[in-house]
């Protein structure tokens, strides 16, 4: 078994910016900006995991594969199991869970990250980029902690993640901006899907808690570039403006 597949999770009904898939960037719907990317990656089979038939038909229509889902999962991550186990018959080696709101990631992150995890020396692998001051208290912004300096390393294990500062956080030295693309090893998904929703995960809101709380080992990359996570109309305007610049 030697399958890679870029599973993209994708719903309509998101709080802040309701219909956020298929606002249009030159053009053209949110979510195909960032299935162009994970094709452009060469890195796996891309499906888009969604419980609206909206978004698969923008998806089937423009020549892309799209699994319909339950609507009530908890978590993208959930989501992304299901189309693992049903549709992939768990024959997948490694599973990426590309977020669904980064329109302008650069394909060869998917590609670096892939190759990480390959390697086998993490149970689950992400990115950050360099974490800028306007962003230290933003709550829209996820900060990761980890063990070394990530421009001089490779890769590093992550310590902790949050959005809210606190001086514990503000102790540690090595504080980045984490970019919301997961590497799961095939083991390591069937696990954490196994797993209780943790107190961390559920208080701050951040998936990956559950795995740090379980002891599972994530290690982060670091890019050059901080891909913008589209969440309000803010963040949709300046992503228009940095990629119709272009």
């Amino acid at each position: 078994m030697n399958k890679i597949a870029i599973i993209i999770p994708s719903r309509l009904n998101a709080k802040r910016l309701p219909n956020k898939p298929l606002k249009l960037i030159k053009k053209r719907e949110m979510i195909l900006h960032v299935y162009d990317t994970a094709i452009k990656s060469q890195a796996g089979e891309v499906i888009v995991a969604t419980p609206d038939e909206k978004i698969i038909e923008i998806v089937e229509k423009n020549g892309g594969k799209a699994v319909m889902t339950k609507k009530e999962h908890e978590t993208g991550t959930d989501r992304i199991f299901e189309v693992f186990e049903n549709s992939l018959k768990r024959n997948a080696e490694i599973i990426i869970n590309l977020q669904g709101d980064m329109p302008n990631l650069d394909p060869m992150a998917i590609t670096n990250l892939v190759d990480h995890m390959k390697q086998e020396k993490c149970d689950i692998g992400t990115l950050a980029s360099q974490l800028e001051k306007e962003d230290l208290e933003d709550e829209n912004v996820c900060k990761v902690v980890v063990r070394e300096d990530l421009t001089k390393n490779n890769f590093s294990s992550a310590l902790d993640f949050y959005r809210k500062s606190n001086s514990k956080n503000l102790d540690k030295n090595f504080v980045y901006h984490h970019i919301g693309i997961y590497g799961f090893t095939n083991e390591a998904l069937i696990r954490y899907v196994g797993l209780k929703r943790s107190n961390l995960e559920i208080e701050r809101k951040l998936e990956q808690m559950r795995a740090l709380e379980n002891n599972m080992k994530i290690n982060v990359a670091y890019i050059d570039n901080s891909p913008l996570s589209v969440d309000t109309e803010e963040d949709l305007n300046k992503i228009k403006k940095i990629m119709e610049s272009k």
